[in-house]
């Protein structure tokens, strides 16, 4: 009661002292937002029109820069850039801190200020000061404003390896992908079958539990998906895999990286625990964390709660940790090797016998993974781990 008393005292000075008036409601907003904020980087205090905007973004359309952003050390850390967005398309990485918002220091703003500095109508600029691990010198990047919609899932064959990438996690997250992998099977040439499925995490920021959980129990047919676990008996909940494997236990690759956190690493885990698929790239970001949005009685606004921590299967917390690939494979660029330096092979050999497999989807295949190696070489990897595998079985 006398702390109440002491927060009291301190609003009737700053209202009676302060160098300029300052407005009731934006103070005890305030107040409260600095309360949350000092818990941990993702607890905060959601005004009526932040409360909006984030029921709008769980649809998958929202204004802004499309960057998932945290707080660390002061400044604003981008969690990883959404595919296709001013922000992706200008060159923001996963990783990168900003320091400056158009000219005007980060250091000492919240993380909803700095959001709400980045927001603004589509077509307008912003100035972007951005720190960046491996530059000497900070960067200055310049983003036109947009109204992002984000298509959640995106998916195509590679050969006969289906391709399923998951850019946030949605309220129909689920639904679409049990669709686009349906619709690339029924796509499959009558003489091939499925090889297997490579599900694309990578730059994943989250999104929604209850979506993860639905991802993770298309190729799961039994067992624990995740447990989240807390102070308050609300709080601790297992969540299990239901019969049924979309893939029918075909070989399965997930891609992670650095800007991979909170649903993506759910869903990572689960697979990986259940040992039901090779988790391929780099280590995750490492958010194992469970926010909770609870309206106020009070106002029309909410406030986003850290409630409880969520494990895998076998009891991992990631949290500051992340989840570790079964195989590490950073992204590389594979370069030819010089003109005139002639592998020796079977078909060099003159008179060698020709290949019964049709030539021309042959040199297709070929060609198409050797694109792939140049411009996404971990993907190029996790397909040719999953004609492996094949062989292996």
């Amino acid at each position: 009661m006398r702390l109440l008393e002491l927060f009291g005292d301190v609003f009737d000075k700053v209202k009676r002292d302060y160098v300029e008036e300052v407005d009731d409601k934006e103070l005890i907003e305030s107040a409260i937002n600095g309360m949350l904020t000092s818990l941990d980087p993702h607890s905060s205090y959601l005004n009526e029109k932040a409360f909006d905007e984030m029921r709008i973004q769980t649809r998958g359309e929202f204004g802004g820069l499309g960057i998932e952003v945290t707080m660390e050390n002061g400044l604003v850390k981008v969690v990883s850039p959404i595919d296709d967005t001013p922000a992706f398309k200008a060159g923001m990485k996963a990783g990168d801190y900003i320091s400056r918002i158009d000219g005007e220091p980060v250091m000492g703003s919240t993380l909803n200020e700095s959001v709400e500095k980045m927001r603004g109508k589509p077509g307008t600029e912003i100035d972007l000061t951005v720190l960046r691990e491996g530059e000497s010198e900070p960067l200055q990047i310049t983003i036109v404003r947009d109204v992002i919609t984000i298509k959640s899932v995106r998916a195509r064959s590679e050969g006969n390896v289906a391709y399923l990438r998951i850019t946030s996690f949605s309220e129909q997250t689920a639904r679409s992908l049990r669709k686009e992998f349906k619709s690339i099977v029924k796509g499959l040439a009558e003489d091939e079958s499925l090889a297997g499925v490579v599900l694309d995490l990578r730059n994943n920021p989250g999104g929604l539990l209850d979506q993860a959980i639905e991802v993770s129990d298309l190729f799961l047919t039994q067992g624990e998906i995740v447990s989240t676990g807390g102070r308050v008996s609300d709080s601790n909940k297992r969540f299990h895999a239901s019969p049924g494997d979309m893939a029918s236990g075909k070989p399965l690759v997930v891609l992670i990286n650095g800007g991979s956190a909170s649903a993506s690493e759910i869903v990572a885990g689960a697979i990986q625990d259940h040992k039901r698929g090779i988790v391929m790239g780099t280590k995750s970001f490492g958010k194992g964390s469970v926010q909770t949005v609870i309206p106020l009685t009070t106002s029309s606004g909410a406030m986003r709660l850290t409630t409880s921590r969520y494990y895998t299967p076998s009891g991992r917390s990631i949290q500051a940790e992340g989840i570790d690939p079964d195989i590490i494979v950073e992204q590389s660029k594979v370069q030819s090797v010089e003109e005139g330096k002639e592998r020796t092979s079977e078909s060099t050999l003159r008179k060698h016998l020709k290949a019964e497999r049709d030539a021309a989807n042959e040199e297709k295949d070929e060609h198409r993974q050797l694109e792939l190696y140049e411009t996404d070489y971990q993907l190029a990897r996790a397909i040719d781990l999953i004609h492996a595998l094949n062989v292996i079985k």
